[in-house]
């Protein structure tokens, strides 16, 4: 088992390093973020001990599962799921350090008063949703500036840039429209000059994708397949508004 999550971990590595080379970007400009949904913690920790050190979760309650496991070898968690403000208290118990799924002010709000009370500050990236589909949550492409204005004054989330998740598409070209569009989101973002955000950050990409997200300017790739193998569900279960934190 251990052999072949790290086996799988140097293919993923080869592979954005390919796409780098191919897209004369730098290896170390894109970071791999293993996506740990369903993953049992003794599975993520043969990663961990083997190096990796950015992990994300969907749901607050595998947070939870998991975090005793794993709060002996460093790492940093991302949590890339729709966040429910009933579990924001439950979120911060858990070391996360960026929330790359914020899509509206009242979750923006709800996690600012949290936040405040408990004297901390967090990092976010805006979450959009580039394939228009209702399924999917993510701001409207359409009304992320308006967004991105309304967090950047709450001093206690530090904007550091946007998420996407994109088509879940064999179609490369469907998906590279979904990807292009967060790269131009980020550009009309840093033109508008907004006090306290930053833009370095775009995480979109995953096992099928990755390479077409890094052609168009990734710097997170989010892979958990590739790595850890197929899940009991399918993608989409976790990625659906219907779904349950």
């Amino acid at each position: 088992m251990s052999e072949q999550i790290l086996t799988n971990i140097a293919a993923i590595k080869q592979r954005i390093s390919n796409a780098c080379e191919k897209n004369n970007r730098r290896p170390d400009e894109v970071k791999l973020l293993l996506a740990t949904k369903t993953v049992p913690a003794e599975r993520i920790k043969i990663a961990l001990q083997a190096g990796e050190t950015l992990i994300a979760e969907n749901k607050v309650q595998e947070l939870k599962e998991k975090y005793e496991a794993l709060k002996e070898v460093p790492h940093n968690n991302h949590f890339i799921g729709h966040l429910q403000t009933n579990k924001i208290k439950d979120l911060l118990k858990y070391n996360v350090s960026c929330i790359q799924s914020l899509d509206r002010p009242d979750l923006a709000e709800k996690l600012h008063q949290r936040l405040l009370l408990e004297n901390k500050t967090i990092e976010v990236l805006i979450q959009v949703n580039t394939s228009y589909e209702e399924s999917k949550f993510g701001v409207s492409p359409d009304t992320v500036i308006d967004l991105v204005n309304r967090v950047a004054q709450l001093e206690t989330l530090k904007i550091k840039g946007l998420m996407t998740i994109g088509l879940l598409s064999a179609e490369a070209e469907q998906v590279r429209k979904c990807f292009r569009l967060l790269k131009d989101i980020q550009q009309q973002i840093i033109a508008s000059n907004i006090p306290n955000v930053e833009m370095k950050e775009l995480s979109m990409g995953m096992s099928g994708d990755l390479e077409t997200a890094i052609a168009e300017g990734a710097t997170i790739v989010r892979v958990g397949t590739a790595i850890f193998g197929e899940r009991p569900t399918p993608d989409s279960y976790y990625w659906n508004e219907k779904a349950e934190n």
